[in-house]
């Protein structure tokens, strides 16, 4: 080796050195952006499970409601043909979702009624842990937050049964003598119409026999 060889090597020693430690340290900043992502898809996969569990648990103690109103064809034509709304807060089925996955409801709100007249819920949650230590400085002891909206929808509407003409005679009081008419049975409203699934008849004798409200109603995330 010449004195020249030994020199050029030693001025590339530097350089190499400096590209390694450039590269080790890309390498940690994206494992920290990767973290903290991966911190962050964990707090938007609890708002979301959160936010479903209590648009479910509203929409499925309804059904005592929806029992009391079935002979109602006004009451009906709100819920399905309308703008439906319940009145079970599912908030506490939202905390127990969102501790399942690692995370708690952010005070202090976080969990409520939907906005806009909907019927669902608006969930927002905290990590539980932080993101971690890591190369970029102050995220050590950040948590990730989030937030989800559930909306309750109808699948079926309400038709309403056809109204029937009295016959001639009916309403008329008894003559004297007669026997007394016996009292008019109850009658079906109408009948709940569902897309892609069987329509149901309601009947008055009959009204334990309502489907289950996952047939009757849907649940989904919607946009905040």
């Amino acid at each position: 080796m010449t004195v020249s060889d030994s020199r050029e090597s030693g001025q590339a020693a530097p350089i190499y050195i400096t590209m390694v430690a450039g590269l080790l340290f890309l390498a940690l900043a994206f494992f920290a952006v990767g973290q903290a992502g991966a911190t962050h898809n964990g707090a938007q996969s609890a708002a979301d499970a959160a936010a479903l569990a209590a648009a479910q648990e509203s929409r499925d103690q309804f059904r005592e409601d929806l029992l009391g109103g079935l002979l109602n064809p006004g009451f009906l034509d709100d819920i399905f043909n309308g703008n439906p709304l319940g009145t079970f807060n599912g908030c506490q089925a939202a905390e127990y979702f969102a501790d399942q996955n690692g995370a708690d409801l952010k005070p202090p709100a976080g969990c409520g009624w939907a906005s806009g007249g909907k019927w669902g819920f608006t969930v927002r949650v905290i990590t539980q842990k932080p993101m971690g230590e890591s190369i970029l400085a102050g995220t050590g002891d950040q948590k990730a937050e989030a937030s989800a909206t559930a909306v309750i929808e109808p699948r079926c509407r309400f038709e309403p049964a056809e109204e029937e003409s009295e016959s001639p005679g009916d309403g008329e009081s008894p003559e004297d003598g007669d026997e007394p008419q016996e009292e008019d049975e109850p009658v079906s409203p109408g009948e709940l119409v569902c897309g892609g699934g069987p329509n149901w008849l309601i009947d008055p004798e009959h009204l334990d026999l309502l489907p289950d409200m996952a047939d009757l109603f849907s649940v989904r995330l919607a946009q905040d």
